[in-house]
């Protein structure tokens, strides 16, 4: 049986479709922007350095630095020793606890948490961690905390506008 380059070239576009609406529904959360986007990272590889931020947001006793790549933004957030959410970033996110989910990979110094529900966690380098909206955060002794989120730093310290 012979097929046309015509009709081999139909059906690889035809399946080329099928994935990317299988993406689609796996990923059907994400804006089109998004979904234009990740399509895109998928064709063309990123690298990206911290050191080389999109966006860098300093406030009290800490600093966030803000890379987008492949539609998604992660963040690199130090907070310095003394450094407390209630005290450095409340007054900035106007709200009564952090309200923004973390999903984390600490890689230097202690941070405790404080869940609104009075759950207590102490995090270490080499932790990863899942913390959900509601909680305070401060750093535990003299060492710097250096934590990579993949989540919740896109609004993180970011000034509100009214």
């Amino acid at each position: 049986m012979k097929i046309s380059v015509e009709s081999a070239e139909a059906k690889s576009a035809a399946l080329r479709e099928k994935i990317s609406d299988a993406l689609g529904e796996q990923f059907g959360k994400e804006t089109e922007e998004e979904l234009r986007a990740r399509k895109f990272s998928m064709e063309k590889s990123e690298i990206k350095n911290f050191d080389n931020a999109d966006e860098v947001r300093n406030f009290p006793k800490g600093k966030l630095e803000l890379v987008n790549i492949g539609g998604k933004t992660i963040g690199r957030v130090v907070f310095q020793p003394g450094w407390k959410w209630s005290t450095s970033v409340k007054p900035i996110a106007q709200t009564e606890s952090c309200l923004a989910p973390h999903f984390q990979y600490h890689i230097s110094g202690v941070l405790k948490v404080k869940m609104d529900s009075g759950e207590e966690y102490e995090l270490r380098a080499g932790d990863i961690s899942m913390i959900n909206p509601g909680h305070d955060a401060w750093v535990v002794g003299n060492e710097p905390v250096v934590i990579v989120d993949f989540q919740g730093m896109m609004d993180y310290a970011k000034q509100k506008i009214h």
